[in-house]
């Protein structure tokens, strides 16, 4: 008799337990995170809580971002509140000079409001990937949106030697008049930081051209970077789609490791800006340049392969012209 009891309870215990199909879906924990996984396994969290309960609460919370998580699907990769610049978190937009109704506001360090995430209008998981798109207000002084922000990310598998591909796609409309998206690299536009663990002594970039200047140069293809946490390297490439203003500068060479593209624009009153980037994660070293230019051809929809430009490595800087405030 003891033995069909135990035999009962471990069959009940594999019934019971999560069964999780090969490829993406979705969990999501409600009012607070929506996990991406893969195979099991977390990849990516999508973090749109909202909370005014507290003023700590309310800091933490005031703005929608991705976190990126290990091959393990342990830990993130990226940055969450508090640290080195706590407004810096995961894969994030933002601009901290948005004009709009005869008044400056900063969408970046989020003073004087808020970006609110407000609901999902669409998710769908299946063997080859998942995508979900996030209807994000971006609030005046007085709780009123300025932008009505669709964000759609989609995460796919990457050809080795990298890992995951995400597309980051945001249609920005501005329901009640015209906006002005305006800033600097250091404080505008669509960026990835990594975890607040950094090694700050070893994060390197990456430029495709010969001889880059990254505080002059405009319409990088891609820009590239790898970062230590620990024990471990990994490594992001920024892709930039030709359908993006151009005249765009990147941000990308401080030694925490936050870096993305600053495309200014103007959003006229019932009108929209759509947006196109993608995110190629590797575990370790950069992947090759060919390897990189081909996943970007496929995102610009190329008709045919584009030459494998030259490459410039440069070193991390804590600060670029002495200044490093609020970044």
């Amino acid at each position: 008799m003891r033995y069909i009891i135990s035999f009962i309870v471990a069959v009940f215990a594999v019934v019971a337990a999560p069964v999780w199909s090969a490829g993406f879906s979705f969990q999501d924990t409600p009012g607070e995170h929506l996990d991406v996984l893969l195979d099991g396994k977390v990849v990516a969290r999508y973090m749109y809580a909202y909370d005014k309960s507290t003023p700590q609460r309310l800091h933490d919370t005031y703005k929608p971002y991705l976190h990126v998580f290990d091959a393990e699907g342990k830990a993130p990769i990226t940055k969450g509140p508090g640290g080195q610049f706590t407004h810096h978190r995961g894969i994030f937009i933002g601009y901290n000079r948005m004009s709009f109704g005869g008044k400056t506001f900063d969408r970046w360090h989020m003073k004087g409001g808020e970006q609110v995430h407000k609901q999902f209008s669409q998710q769908k998981a299946d063997e080859q990937m998942a995508t979900f798109t996030s209807v994000v207000h971006w609030n005046d002084d007085a709780g009123k949106p300025m932008i009505e922000e669709h964000r759609t990310m989609t995460v796919r598998r990457a050809p080795a030697p990298a890992r995951l591909i995400i597309d980051f796609v945001t249609v920005l409309k501005a329901p009640a008049g015209e906006v002005v998206l305006d800033g600097d690299p250091e404080h505008a536009g669509i960026h990835y930081r990594p975890a607040n663990e950094v090694d700050t002594k070893q994060t390197l970039y990456v430029f495709p051209k010969e001889n880059a200047v990254p505080t002059k140069d405009v319409d990088y293809p891609w820009v590239g970077e790898t970062y230590t946490l620990g024990d471990k390297r990994y490594s992001v490439v920024h892709m930039n789609h030709p359908d993006n203003p151009k005249n765009t500068r990147y941000s990308a060479y401080r030694d925490y490791g936050r870096f993305g593209a600053f495309p200014k624009a103007t959003v006229k009153a019932g009108e929209s800006l759509t947006l196109k980037y993608r995110f190629l994660i590797a575990d370790g070293e950069m992947p090759p340049a060919e390897m990189i230019q081909k996943c970007w051809d496929e995102f610009a929809g190329a008709s045919t392969p584009s030459p494998v430009p030259p490459i410039t490595r440069s070193a991390r800087t804590s600060s670029v012209g002495g200044a490093q405030k609020q970044r």
